[in-house]
């Protein structure tokens, strides 16, 4: 008998076993409510429902945004990996290595070239999984090389926030990335081009004490929380309670702090109307058009499992 229970048994039982993905189902935040991970996808990573708005990857936002999935990953400046050579429980370096296994990026931030609604733009994504979207030196330089970008193609430019701050393992290193973003910013109004900021949930800290409260227009998802200190840091401060909804994208509209709240599956046709008009121009041709590639340095993309082609010439 226990060659039938030991051996038989536990082989039957693998045959007839079915693997089951760990992401099948998602929990709403909202309403705990249990949701198909592929009807969640459909629906750009809104529940439906609830309508709550849950976190979107750099990949499938661009996705979203960009005329037929289509578009150009830009080249991003080298940066120092570990400046400072921190180490807390773990290797800063350690910590690094394992962000870009899960999310398949080399920083926070990833910067993508092509049309909207027939016009070229430039995006650039904030990813919250890779670190908590934390602004460091290699953040801040693609921030940077985005707005440089859309100076030489004379594009909008147009970033998605998600951030928790600063990066602490690169000290005053990623401090300085306030000012130079900042700095970045004023170029892209002395070539009066638009600048439009996305803020997502969440946005804090040191990312929106500089580019993310400096847009020609500021849009904010529903529910996003946006500040720049917590909300019990900032009642053990003032040692006051502070209001419901304080720090959402709903409270902060109605104070004056951001331009429009807008559900996600508007945004796209939003930031499209929003190019034409600080950029004074008629209604774009059609979407189906190819991007000039022309001189970037990049490589199309039309999806996270696609074929890299060759680098424009």
């Amino acid at each position: 008998m226990n060659w039938l229970t030991n051996v038989v048994r536990p082989k039957i039982r693998n045959i007839l076993r079915r693997e089951t993905p760990e992401n099948l189902w998602i929990k709403c935040p909202d309403t705990g409510q249990l949701v198909f991970y592929k009807d969640v996808e459909a629906n750009q990573f809104v529940i439906p429902g609830s309508n709550y708005h849950m976190r979107m990857g750099a990949v499938a936002r661009l996705k979203s945004i960009f005329d037929n999935e289509v578009w150009y990953d830009i080249a991003l400046p080298e940066v120092t990996a570990d400046p400072l050579k921190f180490r807390d429980e773990r290797k800063y370096a350690d910590r690094i290595k394992d962000a870009r296994a899960k999310t398949g990026l080399n920083d926070a931030i990833k910067v993508g070239y092509g049309k909207l609604e027939g016009a070229a733009v430039v995006i650039a994504v904030q990813d919250f999984d890779f670190m908590g979207g934390s602004l460091g030196m290699a953040a801040g330089e693609a921030i940077i090389r985005g707005m440089e970008l859309a100076v030489e193609k004379k594009a909008p430019f147009i970033v998605f926030a998600a951030s928790g701050g600063a990066r602490m393992q690169e000290g005053i290193l990623s401090l300085m990335q306030l000012p130079r973003t900042t700095v970045a910013v004023q170029m892209l109004r002395e070539a009066k081009l638009p600048y439009l900021v996305v803020l997502t949930n969440p946005t804090t800290g040191g990312v929106t004490a500089s580019y993310a409260m400096l847009g020609d227009v500021q849009i904010a998802e529903p529910g996003a929380m946006i500040g720049f200190a917590g909300a019990r840091v900032i009642e053990q401060t003032i040692r006051e309670k502070l209001p419901d909804g304080f720090q959402r994208a709903e409270y902060l509209k109605d104070h004056g702090m951001v331009d429009m709240v807008v559900h996600r599956h508007e945004l796209r046709p939003t930031l499209a109307r929003l190019c034409r008009l600080l950029m004074k121009s008629p209604a774009a041709e059609s979407a189906s058009k190819p991007v000039p590639a022309r001189d970037v340095e990049a490589q199309m993309v039309t999806g996270p499992d696609a074929m890299p082609a060759a680098p424009p010439a």
